[in-house]
Order: structure tokens, then sequence, then C-alpha cells
């Protein structure tokens, strides 16, 4: 596979995050000269549509939701804010055609930077999580053309990253009864060294943290819960402290978390899953990506080193 390489992004200063947009149609960076730019992307050509301007520090991340929402992207900044943008679509016949981008909402409660954000699956709605260095997560929603938030507290020293569990539980598809379907969970990772596993409750309308995995000697800079739903559920965090751990639990005892860690020589920065959950990609501070993938007994083994 070719590497398509946007050598003339137009922003002035580092680039912190790149996303595609669900048809691959779109991308949007984000960049320390606190604007988001989105490109349209066409076979081997790109242009550029947009540029975004309301932060007032770095942006550091961008995430596109689910296009049942409509043409929506969130943005946070070491400003405190979260931004989530809209495009318009002035004809409705001819959707690539573009429209203009406006800022529909504007949260601005964190008193800390806001390091990472992350939309759920869309079977459970259109809710965005947000991980701050206040210390807090918010989660977002948007229904009945409102927007609607939480606010609690998370991690001690700041909360550096945070990734939703798939909408269906594990098991649930080759199960012959089936539970309760949609759940609201996600995972967040922190300075404190810990990774602490969130559950909606839609009684009290409450996230709870129901689990706290501990194993990093250093903050944890990035969690993935992989999308496979297969038997188990799997939490891949990265961390300060040179290792990878991939947490697993079994559907039948879904309380029971165990870790395997993959070291490294480097500290890490991200980890992500490939689309099927089978597949694990990590970078850390050598700019190097290595891929891992599990044997058939249960370790995981490097299977590709990637480098310029």
């Amino acid at each position: 596979m070719a590497a398509q390489v946007i050598s003339n992004s137009g922003h002035d200063e580092m680039i912190h995050d790149a996303g595609l947009d669900y048809y691959g149609r779109r991308l949007a960076t984000c960049s320390s000269d606190k604007t988001i730019k989105i490109f349209e992307i066409e076979g081997e050509t790109h242009r550029l549509i947009e540029t975004l301007k309301g932060h007032e520090g770095a942006v550091w991340c961008v995430a596109w939701a689910h296009p049942k929402f409509g043409t929506i992207l969130a943005s946070s900044s070491y400003d405190g804010k979260v931004l989530i943008w809209r495009e318009q679509h002035q004809n409705a016949t001819s959707p690539v055609a573009g429209g203009a981008w406006t800022k529909v909402f504007d949260f601005s409660l964190h008193t800390a930077s806001v390091n990472m954000v992350s939309w759920a699956p869309h079977e459970s709605g259109c809710l965005l999580a947000c991980a701050s260095s206040d210390g807090h997560v918010s989660v977002l929603e948007f229904r009945d053309n409102s927007w609607t938030h939480q606010i609690f507290h998370a991690h001690g020293m700041g909360v550096n990253s945070i990734s939703w569990a798939p909408a269906a539980a594990p098991g649930s598809l080759i199960s012959s009864n089936p539970g309760p379907g949609q759940q609201r969970r996600f995972v967040t990772g922190g300075s404190d060294n810990l990774l602490k596993i969130w559950d909606y409750n839609p009684e009290t309308k409450t996230y709870n943290n129901t689990q706290t995995l501990e194993g990093h000697s250093d903050w944890v800079r990035d969690v993935a819960w992989s999308p496979s739903v297969l038997s188990k559920s799997y939490i891949a965090s990265a961390s300060q402290d040179k290792t990878v751990r991939i947490w697993t639990s079994d559907a039948s005892n879904p309380g029971q978390w165990t870790s395997q860690q993959l070291e490294f020589d480097t500290v890490l920065w991200r980890v992500s899953w490939s689309p099927s959950g089978n597949i694990l990609a990590v970078s850390g501070g050598d700019n190097k990506v290595s891929l891992w993938k599990e044997n058939l007994k249960g370790q995981w083994e490097k299977v590709k080193d990637i480098e310029e």
C-alpha cells in the first residue's frame, strides 16, 4: 500500500493528531498553531477545504462522530475547551459539495488541558467522552437537538486518555442467551499510573468506577479498548514506564482482568487496534510503530516493525 504524504499541511507548528472520517473522504488535522484543518481526499490528491479557528491553545485531539449524526467533528485543547463543529450542507442533493462549518457547542467547564476526546459506539447515542489534566472526565450527549453534559472526578493527577468499550458485551454475539445488549462503558488512563473502568447506571444516570487496573509504574499515556466482541474483552495500555499491557477479561468472568506485559526500550505514547480487534499497533518515543498479535497459546508476539 502506497503512503500518501501531505507535506503542505498549511499548519504553522507541530501537528498533534489527524483523523479520517467514516468514509475516508475527509481528513482533519490539529496543531499547536491553535487551528484545525479539513482536507478533502480524492484518490491520490487532497485539497484544504476549511480552517477552523476557535481554540486559544494547542489543539491535541480531533475526532469525527458517526455520520448518522451528521458531519460533526470534536476537538480538544490545552485551553481546557472541547469544541464541537458541524458542517451545514448548502445543497441537500450533493453532500460531497461541502458546506459551511460552524461551531455548534463550546464546552469549557474543564480547568486544565483536555487531552483526548472519544465518541461512543454510535449504537449508544451521540456521546463524547473527554479526558482532562484537571483530573476530571466529562461526557457530552447530543439528544433532542441539544447538548447536555456530566462531569466527574476520575484520576487524582490528571486523565491522559479514554476509550469506549464496544456497544455489545463480549460473547453476546455468539451466546444462546444474549445479555442486556447496549452497554455504556469506557476505560480511562491516568497520571496516577492506573486504568479505571466506568459503567453507566441508567437508574442514577451516572458513570461509576467499577474496576481499577493496577500494574504500570508510571503515567498511563494511552488506553484502547478492542472492538472485538467474540468471547473476551481486551484493553491495551501504553505507559511512560516503557511497557504496554494487554488486559484480558473472559465473558464467563467479566470482573476478572489479567494482564500481559510487552517491554520496549522507549516510553510509549499510543496504542491502537485494527478494526477487527486482532492486531495492536504500538508507537513510542523512538518514532517507530510495531504490530502485535495474540498467538494460539494466548501470548502476544510482534508481527511487524514499521519504519520510514
